[in-house]
């Protein structure tokens, strides 16, 4: 069976739990994500986002559970910040060079796709929070990923680069044709543009559409009323609905949403 299959997830997460000495920081989670959607992770801080992040892209083994990549998976992953030595300067096209075996001419699409041609002389360590956060989305494309993860995406960027960014990420999904898993705070933006939500704070807390979410009791315990308000605010319509395997459910309503509750 082929990856682009909705049926057949890139990533399965089954019963991870995760300890550090005496702390519980995830326990119960199950988690699939599938070809062509959009998964928005979010909770509190401390609720477990960071170290989910790390489990699902094994850079941290679970105290319990098992995490299945599919044997194609192709992960273009995009760090809230990288940390650069400020007595070593490198420059943005220097940088996305050390990418191995990739050619200038895929070096050069990812420029012009990010709109970023502008600042391939730049320096790294001067560039502002939304110049940093396209050219690390650009260096993530040169992976041709089918699923793209990102980790608080907007953090550093004001409102207006903000909007760009999500804008450019959505193009990007629509180009590539690939999932994206984003870790963020801004529910209130995301949710737009989301097929599931998944929210966190060390366990699994509620699921269902972005309006039975927000009036969730647990959901509202977590962020707030006003919280709550902003989410239905920005929830928009689309012509068809997702179900949780991708697959088009139905016609003129909403996008479904998951929600989960972990820690870390």
């Amino acid at each position: 069976m082929q990856i682009n299959s909705i049926k057949i997830p890139l990533i399965e997460l089954q019963n991870i739990k995760v300890v550090f000495g005496a702390k519980t920081a995830l326990q119960n989670i199950n988690l699939s994500i599938y070809p062509n959607t959009v998964i928005t992770i979010v909770g509190p801080n401390g609720g477990g986002k960071s170290t989910l992040l790390k489990v699902l892209l094994k850079l941290l083994s679970p105290t319990d559970g098992k995490v299945i990549h599919h044997r194609d998976l192709r992960i273009g992953y995009v760090p809230q910040k990288i940390h650069l030595e400020q007595s070593l300067p490198i420059t943005v096209e220097k940088f996305l060079s050390l990418k191995k075996g990739i050619s200038k001419a895929e070096i050069q699409d990812a420029i012009e796709r990010l709109s970023i041609k502008h600042l391939i002389h730049s320096s790294m360590q001067k560039l502002s929070g939304g110049e940093m956060q396209r050219v690390l989305l650009a260096r993530a494309l040169l992976n041709k990923p089918n699923l793209l993860v990102l980790d608080e995406p907007m953090q550093g960027v004001d409102l207006g680069g903000q909007i760009e960014l999500y804008q450019l990420i959505h193009q990007t999904r629509e180009k590539l044709n690939c999932a994206i898993l984003m870790v963020s705070h801004d529910l209130h933006i995301v949710m737009a543009d989301t097929n599931e939500v998944v929210c966190i704070n060390r366990h699994i807390c509620c699921a269902g559409s972005p309006e039975k979410v927000s009036n969730d009791p647990t959901f509202i315990h977590l962020f707030g009323d006003q919280f709550s308000q902003n989410v239905a605010f920005y929830t928009h319509h689309h012509n068809h609905q997702h179900n949780m395997h991708g697959d088009v459910c139905c016609i003129g309503n909403k996008h479904s949403v998951q929600c989960i509750n972990n820690g870390r």
